[in-house]
This record gives structure tokens, C-alpha cells and sequence, in this order.
């Protein structure tokens, strides 16, 4: 008797608070994390590499229809390179993920909050999000495309400021063809 009693009164504190989560009109809209994607591009003096990353989670916050918030978190360990194969293909992935870069045993998620988002117009928001890469956060502004299913964005992120400066010439001198450039450019499809 008294497991139905509490069992009941949990399932009311459920549904109370769901209704009262939607009556202010608020939503949680989660990301399809499967139906997802980020990929990557990383330049260099002699060329270029590709690559995904795959979200391990993340949601956008709505009120009122409109977007408001975000979390989204990347799993680091999943750094995949696409334009290469084979043992160079390896090489790359290891490197990408051990210390000179991302640091991915220490670090193994890195995650993005928005603080702000304001329609811009039929469709597009200007976001401002704190981005977390190895427990260094920064804020970095983009524009995201919305959909009633998915949304979308491209973004520019200076890899210095998060500690990944291998190869970089803001800090190291006489580095020639050897030199990666600080930016990284991430695109980033959401289905939900």
C-alpha cells in the first residue's frame, strides 16, 4: 500500500511539473544525437584536413516558440579524419587526440552553452554561446538557421585560445610549410 502511495504521489510531482514546465511555455527540444552531425576542416600551409566529431548530447531551450538557450556537448574521442585513409588516416586521428591537441584521456567531452539568441529574422537567430575546449571557455557569436525539425550553422573557432597551439605560428617562429593555422571551421547539422 504504502509503495502504491508514493508511487502515485512521484507520478503526480512527474506530470505537475511537466505542466507547469510547458504552461510557462517553455520547452526542451533534444537533439536527435544519430540524425546529427558536426564536421571539421583544418587548414594548413600545404592544404587542408576534414573530419567529424560526434555530439554525445544536446538540447535547445525554447520559450514561446522562440530560442532562448542551449547545451550541447561533443564527444572528443570521436574525432574522425575524412580525407584521408590507411595508416596516415591513424596517424592523424591519434595525433588530433593526444595532448599536443585535444587531449582527449584528460579532456574527453567539450561543450557549448548559449547565453543569448535573438531572431534575427524569419528563421535565423545571432547566438552567443560559451564554448568549454580542455576546461578553457570562451564566447564566440554565430548565426543558426532554424527549421521546425533541424538547425544548422558554421562557425569559425581559434583553436589558441583553447590551449591546442601545436604547430600554431602565433607561438611558434621559423615553423614554414609546417604551419597549421589557429582556426578551425566546424559545420554543424541538429535534427530534433
Amino acid at each position: 500500500m504504502k509503495k502504491n502511495v508514493l508511487k502515485g504521489a512521484l507520478a503526480s510531482v512527474i506530470v505537475l511539473t511537466t505542466v507547469a514546465f510547458t504552461a510557462n511555455g517553455i520547452e526542451k527540444k533534444k537533439i536527435d544525437v544519430k540524425d546529427s552531425e558536426v564536421t571539421w576542416r583544418g587548414e594548413k600551409v600545404t592544404g587542408f584536413h576534414t573530419g567529424t566529431v560526434e555530439l554525445k548530447e544536446g538540447h535547445f531551450i525554447l520559450e514561446d516558440g522562440e530560442l532562448k538557450g542551449g547545451e550541447f556537448v561533443m564527444d572528443m574521442s570521436s574525432i574522425k579524419v575524412t580525407d584521408l585513409e590507411g595508416e596516415n588516416k591513424g596517424k592523424l586521428e591519434g595525433h588530433l587526440k593526444s595532448d599536443d591537441f585535444f587531449g582527449v584521456e584528460t579532456y574527453p567531452t567539450a561543450k557549448l552553452v548559449i547565453t543569448s539568441a535573438a531572431k534575427k529574422s524569419d528563421g535565423t537567430y545571432g547566438v552567443v554561446a560559451d564554448l568549454t575546449i580542455k576546461e578553457d571557455t570562451h564566447p564566440v557569436t554565430f548565426n543558426l538557421d532554424w527549421n521546425e525539425n533541424s538547425a544548422s550553422t558554421e562557425l569559425s573557432i581559434d583553436r589558441s585560445k583553447y590551449n591546442v597551439r601545436y604547430g600554431s605560428g602565433s607561438f611558434f617562429d621559423n615553423l614554414g610549410d609546417k604551419t597549421i593555422y589557429d582556426n578551425f571551421d566546424l559545420k554543424v547539422d541538429l535534427k530534433f
